[in-house]
């Protein structure tokens, strides 16, 4: 079968790797919550007026969504050998506009309206009527398509399933493919930043400092309650990365994220956060009402966070440093352990160096970038020098926590060698300078936690304090 000098080309899936109806309504909820409960009353007049209705609120960055590069590269090819190039999609023509604007190689577009979704048969009947029968090659991805393949002189298949492919290749001539991706199990652990779980190791801490932790019974407790809030966190994070698509697509490395990516779809994710957050609280319901209580105060703080804290300046770090700590108070909970003063105390301050670290780091990498702010964030470039130097007077202040606890009567009762525990302070002192040593040079990851993880001083550090404080409890001979 001949070639047609149009091709047409899907939107959604397509060209580009993500659903613009499911990143409208995301971007609509971050920005404007309550419109929210509009969306059910707009749906009622049909999926076109919905679609409408979320362009109009809404204000989608279409050149910074994830677009399919092979595909838009052979697109261009075929605009070189004189092809017009035509956008079809169900997508609502103020979004159609825009991307249409944000490629040179498109001539004109069709696109939904306020009264007409412009989907599988509605879209051949558009393009049959502007062309003719069979006078356009098509480019689809999903059973939507179908109808339109059946009518195109032939099929570009883009970004679909095997069972889409021999579908297409039944009902017209198939000229390209270009496959799809498949998102393995690896895309979700990185999804769920399974990695950031060593953060909930922390709940562990009050059993420990309490010198507790042979008792089985609390361990498994602990255990418990480890698996709930890693569960609960990983839906923060998920919720996260959601909220944050435009801050992570402008950044050099969250970019690869896999929502930010379209490695994992909008739609996966929000189904996907709320099916953890459930499992989250079966599980914190097993440990005790105490534990559950945390978890829900923690779950509502991230939230918080997530939709407005986290542009506050100076705010979004306290916060960090405070979600942190309630990693220790939930262990505490889990168990029925009492909290120290010196705990929180040190906790407060150890945890604000690294939220700002973190900060400090993302500037720097903005700084790079040519920049003069953080995108989504209150913090200006040039804020970098004041961020380094709270940052370093809160690790060493939580240093001074640790040396004045050494001073009270707890420590002589509860260690054998109480004197070995000094140690801990040059210990900390060292590794807070090395990470912001590290910060400096632009040589941080964007969470320490994970740099730490990774970093062979930063786990030699971990490894020296271990033994300390097992000599200190013990009292060994040397």
């Amino acid at each position: 079968m001949k070639n047609s000098q149009v091709i047409a080309v899907d939107l959604d899936g397509t060209l580009t790797l993500i659903d613009t109806l499911h990143e409208s309504v995301l971007t609509l909820v971050r920005s404007k919550p309550y419109f929210l409960l509009l969306l059910p009353f707009w749906l009622l007049y049909g999926i076109a007026h919905l679609k409408k209705k979320v362009a109009e609120n809404c204000d989608l960055d279409v050149t910074m969504l994830p677009y399919n590069q092979p595909f838009i590269d052979w697109l261009k090819e075929e605009k070189l050998r004189g092809k017009k190039i035509v956008l079809s999609t169900a997508a609502n023509e103020k979004i159609a506009k825009q991307v249409v604007r944000n490629f040179d190689f498109f001539d004109e577009f069709i696109a939904s309206n306020s009264t007409t979704n412009l989907k599988s048969a509605r879209k051949r009947d558009a393009l049959q009527e502007r062309y003719g029968g069979k006078g356009y090659d098509y480019a689809g991805n999903s059973n939507d398509d179908l109808e339109v393949w059946a009518d195109a002189s032939n099929a570009i298949v883009v970004n679909a399933s095997e069972n889409v492919l021999k579908k297409a290749s039944t009902l017209t001539h198939v000229t390209q493919v270009f496959r799809p991706e498949r998102a393995r199990i690896t895309v979700w652990l990185k999804a769920i930043r399974i990695h950031q779980w060593l953060k909930n190791l922390l709940l562990f801490v009050p059993l420990l400092a309490a010198h507790q932790i042979g008792n089985a019974q609390s361990l498994g407790l602990l255990v418990i309650a480890f698996l709930s809030f890693s569960l609960c966190a990983s839906s923060v994070y998920i919720t996260n990365d959601l909220l944050d698509l435009e801050s992570d697509r402008s950044h050099p490395r969250k970019k690869f994220r896999p929502f930010a990516s379209a490695k994992l779809s909008v739609l996966h994710g929000v189904i996907a956060a709320p099916l953890l957050i459930a499992a989250s609280f079966l599980l914190g319901a097993i440990v005790s009402l105490d534990f559950l209580f945390v978890l829900l105060v923690y779950l509502f703080l991230t939230v918080t966070y997530s939709f407005s804290l986290k542009r506050l300046v100076l705010v979004d770090c306290l916060t960090l440093a405070t979600l942190y700590t309630m990693r220790i108070i939930a262990g505490a909970a889990a168990v029925s352990v009492s909290l120290s003063f010196w705990l929180l105390a040190f906790s407060i301050f150890i945890f604000l160096s690294l939220a700002l670290v973190k900060r400090y780091a993302e500037l720097l990498v903005q700084s790079l970038e040519g920049k003069n702010s953080a995108h989504g964030r209150g913090y200006l470039v040039t804020d970098a020098p004041l961020l380094q130097a709270l940052g370093v007077s809160s690790g060493y202040i939580s240093t001074l926590v640790i040396a004045l606890y050494l001073r009270s009567e707890n420590v002589m009762s509860l260690y054998a060698q109480p004197l070995a525990i000094w140690l801990l302070i040059p210990i900390l002192l060292f590794w807070v300078s090395w990470v912001w040593l590290k910060s400096s040079r632009g040589e941080m990851h964007d969470d320490p936690i994970v740099f730490a993880a990774k970093d062979k001083t930063s786990l030699s550090v971990a490894a020296i304090t271990v033994f300390v404080f097992i000599y200190a409890a013990i009292g060994f001979d040397l």
